[in-house]
């Protein structure tokens, strides 16, 4: 659906651009802002690698898995229903490992074996387990202290402080994150009678 609505509102432009005698400016609007998110693409690619490449170092020092461990708890706290042993509980915190550390594109893989592994949890795969219900809001809500990805842009597009964004991202996601947990908290006491 979102791609009809995109392919309408490209023809909507084309078509009052032809009609008001502006196609060459769009011609070139075109060619200056692919020439732009291509540049943008190579920018991105290579705060990508040095993140994740950073991941790598720190999983093979053991730092993710330390993290990964302390974070159990918590997990145990969100998702009462998965056992202590299940693999879905790993994949869980892998991916809030690397949401906390701004790597997005990183928890994905972790997110979707997450979720696949939770889904074989479940009962009836026509609906979503409250446990997959869970993981999906916190995913969401995603708690970062390091907001690369809107580093990365900042510098690109020439910031005088592109680092001035952490601290209000910080705060915007622990009031999102907080906001994630007391829902599912009230969702699982709602649905356990307390």
């Amino acid at each position: 659906m979102l791609n009809y609505i995109w392919a309408g509102m490209l023809l909507i432009g084309i078509v009052y651009a032809l009609f008001t005698g502006n196609m060459e400016a769009v011609s070139n609007a075109c060619l200056e802002y692919a020439e732009s998110a291509v540049t943008l693409c190579i920018t991105m690619a290579g705060a990508m690698a040095l993140w994740v490449g950073l991941m790598e170092i720190a999983g093979q020092a053991g730092l993710i898995e330390k993290f990964t461990n302390k974070l159990q708890p918590f997990i145990s706290f969100l998702f009462p229903d998965v056992p202590a042993d299940h693999p879905a509980r790993g994949y869980i915190a892998t991916n809030l490992v690397a949401n906390i550390l701004g790597l997005g594109w990183a928890c994905t893989p972790a997110g979707l074996k997450a979720m696949e592994e939770l889904s074989a949890l479940n009962g009836n795969r026509e609906t979503a387990s409250d446990a997959m219900c869970a993981f999906l809001i916190l995913n969401i809500s995603s708690l970062q202290l390091i907001p690369v990805n809107m580093i990365v842009y900042r510098t690109k597009y020439g910031s005088s402080n592109p680092s001035g964004i952490i601290l209000p991202a910080i705060l915007a996601t622990c009031f999102s994150t907080l906001a994630g947990i007391l829902y599912i908290k009230m969702r699982y006491g709602r649905k356990n009678g307390c």
